[in-house]
């Protein structure tokens, strides 16, 4: 059956649906980027905390800058805007469909229904998930870009910007004016200090259309941090076929992911939030700790193994998780150069956390890709895995297994897998990657010298010497007989 509100009793009795009335429902807030992630976390969370009969005042409107969301709309709308999220899991899986959110604001150029929306005083928090590249941050000095062709729009159109961030300044100037609080602005994107990343963003636009009103959200707004978490692939006809076969629910936009979630938020909302605590969220003053862990363990993993699974064909994350070389690559490299320099976490036992990130990409049912942990790399090894890198230098460690990931990814973006299978690089910076990649094959620095993903990094000959050992051992003898002796201690000069 098509999933709709007049379907919802008729779901399969196995299928968990909203207990509460969507007409008791009120919007609290505006989401941007109604991706898989969102609909499968906060959305869940608070769809958990409207059937405790709770804070019903706090439903979801959602909303995008992106014209090729409108579809997104479209198909979300047909069955007003529920949502089918399956939880996979060796030991049972879980449907629930999910009702948290009411509305989603039409996508028009000039962003005219956003601005009106989260101008209403109703909206006292506006959240976002557009992407660890979508805050407009120059990777080179980590600072913001005014230099951007978004922000340099919306600094000259203030009235019909084009970004998010143009949106929300527009939208607290009107509040200002109005006499209205302003509203929170809560990053859930996976990224170091998100919120402190937002608010230099919405900040540095701001300076650049009215530094008194710059000042005045430096002054008011809150940007509270957040650790999120939770292994959430890409719907395709596979996901939906499978929901229909298994619950007979036809949705357009159906989310599979595994049963693990974790949401740590810092506890930092002047105009109120939902009772998050009561559903299972951590609530505190320091997110730092827990957000540092979950970037270099899992997503550090992730990273680390996407690049040698795709030379060595291997498409799912369950199976490089159980190939012999790619989990002794992992294991060793997390125990020895990435575990150390995570700090201690309140109440988490880090080698537990480690078995649990195991367990998790070992499950078969998410059917989480090769392909997507190795999108965006630009984005991602400055972020999950460079970071490591550094701190293993300064604290003399050792770095033979970082160094390895830098070269793997080098190896990768020279276009073929170890088979000789074509290998389609999906990347914002593609062409210049690929480009320093393949004169990395005869000068190994030209791919180091990618300042943007490096910083100074190539200046360290630690660093450099042993990328270049790799890369070189990588082009001669194949991504096998390299991790082999890397699991084996034996120096990759001698592969």
């Amino acid at each position: 059956m098509k999933l709709n509100l007049e379907t919802l009793s008729h779901l399969p009795s196995e299928v968990d649906r909203p207990t509460y009335k969507r007409s008791d429902l009120t919007a609290g807030i505006v989401h941007v980027g109604l991706g898989n992630f969102h609909r499968a976390h906060m959305a869940l969370y608070l769809h958990d905390l409207f059937q405790l009969g709770q804070d019903h005042d706090w439903a979801i409107i959602g909303a995008s800058v992106r014209a090729n969301d409108r579809a997104v709309r479209d198909d979300l709308a047909a069955q007003d805007w529920l949502t089918t999220v399956c939880e996979l899991d060796p030991a049972g899986d879980r449907a629930v469909v999910t009702g948290a959110m009411v509305d989603y604001l039409p996508v028009v150029d000039g962003n005219g229904p956003l601005i009106a929306k989260i101008t209403d005083p109703a909206i006292r928090i506006v959240s976002l998930t557009v992407t660890e590249g979508g805050y407009y941050i120059d990777a080179a000095t980590g600072q913001f870009d005014p230099g951007h062709p978004d922000m340099v729009h919306d600094a000259a159109h203030p009235q019909s910007p084009r970004s998010v961030f143009g949106a929300m300044i527009a939208a607290l100037t009107a509040r200002r004016a109005a006499g209205t609080p302003p509203f929170t602005i809560m990053s859930c994107d996976n990224l170091p200090e998100n919120g402190q990343v937002a608010r230099a963003t919405v900040l540095g636009l701001a300076k650049q259309i009215d530094a008194e009103m710059a000042e005045w959200i430096d002054q008011t707004c809150a940007f509270p941090c957040a650790m999120v978490d939770r292994i959430t692939p890409a719907t395709s006809d596979r996901e939906r076929q499978m929901v229909k076969d298994r619950y007979g629910i036809e949705d357009r936009r159906p989310i599979t992911c595994e049963s693990f979630r974790q949401w740590v938020l810092e506890d930092h909302f002047p105009a109120g939030r939902p009772a998050f605590e009561k559903v299972g969220v951590t609530l505190t003053d320091n997110v730092a700790p827990y957000e540092l862990m979950k970037i270099r363990i899992l997503n550090g993993g992730h990273a680390a193994i996407a690049y040698p699974a795709a030379l060595l064909d291997v498409h799912f994350v369950h199976d490089a998780a159980v190939h012999p070389l790619l989990r002794g690559f992992i294991d060793k490299l997390e125990e020895e150069e990435i575990i150390p320099n995570v700090p201690p976490v309140p109440d988490t036992d880090l080698a537990t956390y480690y078995a649990k990130v195991g367990e998790r990409l070992e499950n078969p049912g998410v059917a989480d890709t090769i392909p997507r942990l190795c999108q965006d790399g630009s984005n991602r090894q400055p972020k999950f895995i460079l970071p490591s890198t550094r701190d293993q230098l300064a604290r003399g460690g050792a770095i033979e297994g970082l160094t390895l990931v830098s070269a793997l990814w080098c190896r990768y973006l020279q276009g073929k897998t170890d088979s000789g299978a074509v290998i389609t690089v999906d990347d914002p910076s593609a062409d210049q990657l690929c480009a320093h990649a393949a004169r990395a094959m005869t000068d190994p620095h030209a791919f180091l010298s990618l300042q943007f993903v490096f910083g100074n990094l190539a200046q360290d000959p630690a660093f450099a010497d042993s990328f270049a050992r790799h890369l070189g051992a990588l082009q001669a003898h194949g991504t096998a007989a390299v991790l082999q002796r890397y699991i084996a201690g034996v120096p990759t000069d001698s592969a």
